[in-house]
Order: structure tokens, then C-alpha cells, then sequence
């Protein structure tokens, strides 16, 4: 029996990252002499990587979101990222549900919109690292999700389907269907759009039920 590999995209579904986001946003405004943004706004934010970001703070300071200090902050976001990780935390049940995964012969990876090196970092922080065979970020290609290359290209890294791709927003839902792939919807992370009106095979709020429901897409 064949057991698909599970990718998943990282912040709002293995790990609520907002808050450690949103510490260093304001610690990089702070720098620049800018005012602070607030946690939702940051919330609101989060899932199409560090320039989507990056050009949202600089729209609510009424400046151009683009030009050399678009650059600089960008960069100071990056380079903070991968050291202040403190504020990221695992969803309940999510280290249970890896090692399940895990123990039952599924290949695990990530693809992300969050560059590598803030990516690998926080992994390691929360303990979550090791598990995961291959990892796909936002500056490892060219374009990031919703194009589905990114998701290919982490499939051709693990070694090909069936895969399962589990994600928690409208931007991993639209990865999914563009790369033709079966998508399982967490709902209690970054998500603004109801769950009915997102495509999905399979929706779960507790990590505890997705052990069960990626045993439903083993083959003989």
C-alpha cells in the first residue's frame, strides 16, 4: 500500500506565527523611525511573503512600496526574521500528528512563501525541523504560491506523487487547485474567506484528525 507524501505550508498551519511577525515588523519600523502596526493588521498581511509584507507597512505609512527603501526594508525584515524567533508557536497536536504521519512511512515537506533562512530557523525553534525531507520557500524559485510551481517543484523533490497538500488560507487553496492536487484545509489559521466558498477535499481544526483523514488517499 502506497502512502502519499504530505507537504504543508508553514505559517497559519504548522505554526501560528503573527505574533513573532508582528514583533518584528515593529522592531524594523522602529529602526526606520516609523509608527507601529498592529497585530491584526500584520494578520491581514501574512501569506504571500516577506515583499507583500513589506509593501503593506510601508501603504499604511503612506509611502511608495517600492524604490531603495522598499529594498532595505526587506532586507532588515529577512535578516530579523531568522534570528528573533521567539512568538512562533506549533498548533496543538501538530508534533503528535508529524510523528504519526511519519511513523506510517509518509515523506513530509513544506512549501512556504516565507523565505528559507527565517523558515529554517523558526522550524528549528519549534522542534519541528527534522521532520520534513524537503523544503520549498518563497525565495527558492522565482514565483511563489498561488502559482502552483512551487508545490511541483517540492513534489519532484520528495520523489514524485500522490501527494496530499495541506494549507489554511485562500493562497493554499488556489495553490492547490492550480497544481491539481488534493487539498486538506485547516481552519484555524490565517483564512478571511468562509470554508464553503474555498475548494477543498477534506477540512479538519484539530491536527489530531489528520493522521485519519490522509489515510483516506493511501492506495494498493
Amino acid at each position: 500500500m502506497s502512502r502519499p507524501a504530505v507537504i504543508f505550508d508553514l505559517d497559519g498551519t504548522l505554526i501560528d506565527s503573527v505574533p513573532a511577525i508582528h514583533t518584528v515588523t515593529n522592531q524594523v519600523l522602529s529602526e526606520q523611525g516609523f509608527a507601529p502596526v498592529t497585530l491584526m493588521q500584520v494578520r491581514g498581511f501574512v501569506g504571500r511573503g516577506v515583499a507583500h509584507l513589506v509593501a503593506c507597512v510601508m501603504q499604511e505609512a503612506g509611502l511608495p512600496p517600492e524604490g531603495p527603501l522598499f529594498d532595505d526594508l526587506q532586507a532588515r525584515f529577512i535578516e530579523r526574521y531568522a534570528i528573533e524567533v521567539e512568538g512562533n508557536t506549533p498548533y496543538p497536536n501538530v508534533l503528535a500528528a508529524l510523528e504519526a504521519l511519519r511513523d506510517d512511512g509518509h515523506k513530509l515537506g513544506v512549501c512556504t512563501n516565507k523565505p528559507m533562512e527565517p523558515t529554517r530557523a523558526t522550524l528549528a525553534h519549534v522542534g519541528l525541523l527534522d521532520f520534513f525531507e524537503v523544503i520549498v520557500a518563497g525565495d527558492t524559485l522565482a514565483v511563489r504560491k498561488p502559482d502552483p510551481e512551487p508545490l511541483h517543484h517540492a513534489i519532484a523533490l520528495i520523489g514524485g506523487g500522490p501527494v496530499v497538500y495541506v494549507g489554511d488560507s485562500e493562497i493554499d487553496a488556489e495553490t492547490a487547485a492550480a497544481a491539481e492536487q488534493p487539498f486538506l484545509l485547516f481552519t484555524e489559521g490565517y483564512r478571511k474567506t468562509p470554508v464553503h466558498e474555498l475548494p477543498h477535499d477534506a477540512v479538519f481544526s484539530d491536527f489530531a484528525m489528520l493522521p485519519g483523514l490522509v489515510s483516506h488517499y493511501k492506495s494498493g
